[in-house]
């Protein structure tokens, strides 16, 4: 779901843009969309967790602490987009795979340099075609998958909201906690941006590590051995 999401961001970006450059690296997300969601369980897998968080929050209705018009809200945006998922019909992304044109393109797109106008002149001439030609083209592929994009972004809206947020601080740039049975499905890492320190994390249901390591972008990294305050949070949904 993180992947879906992180593509969907990304294609939304360059179709809102101008530049058939851009157009062209939408066109090349579209292709990576299509396969991730070609997992033949995704579809499924996002139905039973709306359905599961839907169960989730009817639980809460009659509790004092909880708005029941923000309750009914997300009961309903959970409900549609159940129902538009449920609505799509055949194997996701099905419409593109029918598209021989399409296809030629992703085909030619998985060799470097691959789309020159030479190879493929009708990609070429689409190209060179307006902005708001391009534009529709783009929005016409992508839409079938919007019930996949919405599933995806109310169920992470959720779980991201769902934890507590906690303070700690890495002394040497490193950090453990034992879990003592705690469960997360998501883990929220927030630090200083100016820090030139990256976290990497490893984790099972017995403990938790994270190693800040230094931003210097080479093969072998380096421990940053300085103190690391950062936010942590626990996001689990169940």
């Amino acid at each position: 779901m993180l992947r879906l999401e992180d593509l969907f961001q990304r294609i939304t970006r360059f179709i809102s843009s101008s530049e058939s450059a851009d157009h062209h690296a939408a066109l090349s997300v579209l292709f990576e969309i299509l396969e991730v969601a070609s997992r033949a369980d995704l579809k499924s897998e996002i139905l039973q967790e709306l359905e599961r968080q839907k169960k989730i929050l009817n639980a809460l209705h009659n509790n004092p602490q909880i708005s029941e018009e923000a309750l009914d809200a997300v009961l309903g945006e959970l409900e549609n987009n159940g129902t538009q998922l449920l609505e799509m019909n055949g194997k996701i992304g099905q419409h593109l795979r029918d598209d021989e044109w399409l296809m030629g393109i992703k085909q030619r797109a998985c060799i470097p340099g691959g789309v020159c106008e030479f190879d493929l002149p009708s990609y070429h001439y689409w190209q060179h075609q307006s902005a708001l030609t391009r534009r529709a083209n783009l929005d016409a592929w992508v839409t079938p998958f919007l019930p996949l994009q919405n599933g995806i972004a109310i169920l992470l809206k959720l779980l991201r909201e769902s934890g507590k947020l906690h303070h700690f601080v890495a002394h040497q740039g490193t950090f453990q906690q034992m879990q003592g049975g705690r469960v997360a499905q998501l883990l929220r890492i927030t630090l200083d941006q100016t820090l030139p320190c990256i976290p990497e994390v490893s984790a099972n249901k017995y403990a938790l590590n994270i190693r800040f390591v230094a931003a210097n972008f080479t093969a072998k990294t380096s421990l940053y051995e300085h103190d690391v305050e950062f936010d942590l949070t626990f996001c689990s949904s169940q």
